[in-house]
Parts: structure tokens; C-alpha cells; sequence
């Protein structure tokens, strides 16, 4: 993970009295040294009256709620300056947002997204289309939703590891989550952490026939030690500490949940592989499922080679035209 250069923060309601998102990422750029963006996806339908529309047409009514948006990013950026970081502001007509954020993150060169995350618990969240979910699906660029309102303070960040590789997770990811979380604890001047939550007794390893106490017992015995010599192998050169390794026997919502509470951490980070279809819906992603259980910011990272399905281009304002009744005819 190279060093975090350009971030884009993602402002959804202009009007919000409160913006965690925006100073959290301020206080990255600042301690990053990076420059923010400061970006705001103009994707509500616009209402056009042909008949009142006035001289500049429908142009004029984009271009002056363009304006607005500008000028209201700028009074938040203004509000930003004892940070004393380099930033700018960017507003543009282009939907869904969730596309939005993304396509303006690739075209800036952006190294992390910032957004805030919504509130309040999801059900069947693979079935939703909210934007903090589908940015984890589609984009390149690590995402970090903002769960809670406080500003960090030498925050711990915990690296959710995966060294079974679970649902077949490319092996580079792990190292991809350490390097990220290392760069954030260090610029945050806060502590690394790092969990592995794996199955007590994989279903795969159970015989047919014959199971017993014992032999459940050494399944467990085994499977705990191949845990822990994969766990210490992904975090041989991570200079993670012992008391801040955390190897649990739980499914991983609840083992890393777990383990968010014990380092009390502000920033949870961890990987996702982004699925599509039934497969997506039955076996489920961690990284969504996670949000719910967890209080703290969570930083999403994806594989090297993940390729973003949104397009480039953007689809600028969905127009939609009131037609006068005494300009319609009949046939």
C-alpha cells in the first residue's frame, strides 16, 4: 500500500449540523500530509417546468445548483483550516452517487474514500442498494465508512487477517490490510492490532461416522494450532505484539467483533471480495455483515487486482419534464 497522497471525502447531506467524516478525514490528510477533497455527487432527479424554467433553461437551473453546492462545500472547507492541509472542493451532476464517489475517485488518482456511514441496523444487506454497501462492492480504492462521531486520539487500528483464506481470498490481501493499518496507526501516532477469527472444528474435517468427545477434542487441539502458526506466519514481519494479537475461536462477525471491543479500537480494517449474484447472497460478506456489530470506523480494503465494474464516464442529471397541459395535443 503506497502512501495516502489524495483523499476524496465523500459529503452526502450539505445541510448535516454535524460532519464527522469530513474532519476524520482531515485529520488523515493532516497527519498524512496528503491533500482532501472535499466532493459532493449532485444525483437527485431535477424537477423541470418547460414552462418556467426562464432564460437559461435547463442548463441554467443545473449549472446554478451546481453553484449552490459549491459555495456550501466551500463554507465547510473554510471550516477546516486550522487542519492547514491543502484542499479543494468539487461538485458535479452524476447518479447513482455510490458511482459517483467512485468514478471521481478514480479520476483524482484518489489513495482512500472517505464517507460516513448509514446509521441504524440493515437487513439482508446483499439485497440493498445503499451506498456505503455498494461502495464496498464496487470500488478500487480503500474505503473508509465513519461510524463514530469522536475524532481520533492516538486510536488503536485493528487488522482483521484472514490467513485460512476463507472463501478462497487472494493471499496478498492480508499483507495488503497490515501495510493499510500500519500506515494509519503510524500517522495517527496510535497502536497496530491484529485479529484472526477462524472455526473451532471446520465442518469439512468432521468424519462421517464415529465422532466423539475425543476426537473432537483433537480436532480442536489441531485446529487451533495450524491457526496459530498461520497467524504468527502473516504477522512475522508486521511488529504487531503478542498482547496485541488476538487469535479467536468464533465465526469471524463475532470473533472480530470480539476483538474490536477488547483494543478498543478506532478503526477496523479488513479486506472484502466482492460477489455477485446467489453466491454473494448465500455465503454473505463479512466485511457488510460486520458493520452492524461493530461501533467503530471500518476500512475496507480490496485485492490488488480488483478491476471497478462502474464506468468511467458520468451520467450526468436525470432530468425529469413537467410538460404544460396546453402544449399537449390529441390524436
Amino acid at each position: 500500500m503506497p502512501a495516502i497522497r489524495h483523499i476524496l471525502v465523500a459529503v452526502g447531506a450539505l445541510d448535516a449540523k454535524s460532519l464527522p467524516a469530513v474532519h476524520k478525514a482531515a485529520q488523515i490528510a493532516r497527519a498524512c500530509g496528503a491533500r482532501l477533497e472535499l466532493y459532493h455527487g449532485l444525483d437527485t432527479p431535477v424537477y423541470a417546468d418547460l414552462g418556467a424554467l426562464g432564460d437559461g433553461g435547463l442548463a441554467g437551473l443545473e449549472k446554478d445548483l451546481q453553484r449552490r453546492a459549491i459555495v456550501r462545500l466551500q463554507a465547510i472547507a473554510d471550516g477546516l483550516r486550522r487542519y492547514r492541509i491543502k484542499l479543494n472542493v468539487a461538485a458535479e451532476w452524476d447518479f447513482p452517487a455510490y458511482e459517483a464517489v467512485v468514478r471521481r475517485a478514480l479520476r483524482i488518482k484518489a489513495d482512500l474514500v472517505v464517507v460516513h456511514a448509514h446509521a441504524g441496523r440493515h437487513r439482508l444487506p446483499s439485497l440493498l442498494r445503499l451506498t456505503d454497501w455498494e461502495l464496498l462492492r464496487v470500488s478500487a480504492v480503500p474505503v473508509l465508512l465513519v461510524k463514530s462521531p469522536h475524532p481520533y486520539r492516538r486510536s488503536a487500528v485493528l487488522a482483521a487477517v484472514d490467513p485460512a483464506h476463507a472463501f478462497a481470498k487472494p493471499l496478498q490481501l492480508d499483507q495488503q490490510i497490515l501495510k493499510l493499518a500500519r500506515v494509519m496507526s503510524d500517522a495517527l501516532r496510535g497502536s497496530l492490532h491484529a485479529v484472526h477469527a477462524y472455526a473451532r472444528v471446520p465442518i469439512s474435517n468432521l468424519p462421517e461416522a464415529g465422532i466423539t468427545p475425543a476426537l473432537i477434542a483433537r480436532l480442536e487441539r489441531n485446529t487451533e494450532r495450524a491457526a496459530k502458526q498461520n497467524f504468527d506466519r502473516v504477522l512475522k514481519t508486521s511488529r504487531v505484539t503478542a498482547a496485541r494479537r488476538y487469535l479467536i475461536a468464533r465465526d469471524p462477525v463475532t470473533g472480530i467483533a470480539h476483538a474490536v471491543r477488547r483494543s478498543r479500537s478506532a478503526i477496523l480494517v479488513m479486506g472484502a471480495v466482492s460477489r455477485s449474484g446467489l453466491k454473494r447472497l448465500l455465503i454473505g460478506n463479512t466485511a457488510e455483515r460486520i458493520l452492524d456489530d461493530v461501533h467503530c470506523d471500518v476500512l475496507v480494503v480490496k485485492p490488488r487486482k480488483f478491476r471497478s465494474p462502474v464506468p468511467r464516464t458520468a451520467r450526468g442529471a436525470r432530468v425529469l419534464v413537467a410538460v404544460p397541459s396546453d402544449s399537449l395535443g390529441y390524436y
